[in-house]
């Protein structure tokens, strides 16, 4: 009987699993020894925390990532003809702002049956924390880099948050968020409603949402601090 493919969510700061995972998902996480990773070093940092310390070193460990190519990814799944497998992303769960996607997927075309682990996901807190929508919302990932494209994007996003009621969902390097903060504000009309979601779980939290013209007498340090922007009316 095939193993199945356990999407394993994880910390989305500092902290200790049993605050935010459940028994059960630590259980199931205690007894895999096949993972997929973006980072190795940090998957096994979170192993350790969740109670896997003894058994780390005889685990297998698969990398993938933005440099991972095609033609490795299929040979990942291997360990699923007799064993359980997991994927373990950066930070919140696999397959969301993530590459895990194309391992998912492949699973199905396999027969490999996935089961999703309960976790916390930066992306659906910050909806459901904002005021904003939550009936219809769209995760758009990063704006563009260059400027110009940016802020055509931005004015594309607010025109289908206006328009259709659908709240608009972005991310950015935490390094560029206080250009993209600039350029929202200087961008959308003083009236739309702009939240903004930096640190999710951790003790630094920081979740608010209000119009772009009250944004702008009192602007978030939100430097190099993992952040979720959503545009919405």
């Amino acid at each position: 009987m095939k193993g199945k493919l356990y999407l394993i969510p994880t910390l989305l700061g500092e902290g200790q699993p049993d605050e935010l995972l459940a028994p059960n998902v630590l259980k199931i996480i205690r007894g895999l020894s096949f993972f997929i990773v973006e980072e190795i070093r940090t998957a096994r940092r979170f192993l350790a925390k969740a109670g896997m310390s003894a058994s780390i070193d005889i685990s297998t460990f698969y990398v993938l990532n933005e440099h991972t190519k095609s033609s490795e990814i299929c040979s990942y799944l291997d360990p699923a003809e007799n064993n359980d497998i997991g994927i373990i992303s950066e930070a919140g769960v696999p397959g969301i702002a993530d590459p895990g996607y194309d391992v998912v997927r492949l699973a199905h075309q396999n027969g490999i049956q996935v089961v999703p682990l309960a976790g916390p996901s930066s992306i659906l807190m910050a909806v459901m924390a904002s005021g904003l929508s939550g009936q219809n919302f769209a995760f758009n990932g990063y704006l563009p880099i260059k400027r110009p494209e940016r802020i055509a994007k931005i004015r594309f996003y607010e025109k289908r948050a206006l328009t259709e009621n659908q709240t608009q969902v972005f991310i950015e390097a935490p390094y560029r968020n206080m250009q993209l903060l600039e350029d929202l504000l200087n961008t959308c009309l003083s009236t739309t409603m702009l939240g903004i979601a930096a640190d999710i779980s951790i003790e630094t939290e920081l979740i608010k949402t209000q119009t772009v013209d009250e944004w702008k007498k009192n602007l978030p340090q939100i430097h190099k601090r993992p952040a979720i922007f959503m545009i919405g009316r």
